[in-house]
């Protein structure tokens, strides 16, 4: 069984890939014109769309003469759901943290106070 949400990850651990998926959310585009701001062979840009690809982050059509990309938005979504998941474990540490700050600057001014 393929781990998807693994394979998501995996893809966008690469900041190559995600510059081209930040290009794609634009709109659609040939390897070429996603290779424009690299200093990468469209060889290596080839295989980071491959890459996006293989995980379901994008989709090639052809058109007449030319491959264009686009990007897929569900196994972004579900990363994202994922990530959501865990938003009440960071909303009660960072209330927590706020809560701490609050008592150690009572507890500094309470200790300037009685210098």
């Amino acid at each position: 069984m393929v781990d998807e949400l693994s394979t998501t990850f995996q893809a966008l651990s690469d900041p190559t890939r995600r510059a081209i998926l930040a290009r794609l959310s634009r709109g659609e585009a040939t390897v070429k014109e996603l290779a424009e701001p690299f200093d990468l062979s469209l060889q290596a840009v080839s295989k980071h769309v491959g890459v996006l690809e293989d995980a379901g982050l994008i989709h090639k059509d052809r058109r007449a003469q030319l491959r264009v990309s686009r990007i897929e938005g569900a196994p972004l979504k579900s990363a994202a759901d994922w990530l959501l998941g865990y938003s009440s474990f960071w909303d009660d540490t960072l209330e927590r943290l706020d809560e701490q700050l609050k008592t150690n600057k009572q507890n500094s001014r309470r200790a300037d106070q009685n210098e």
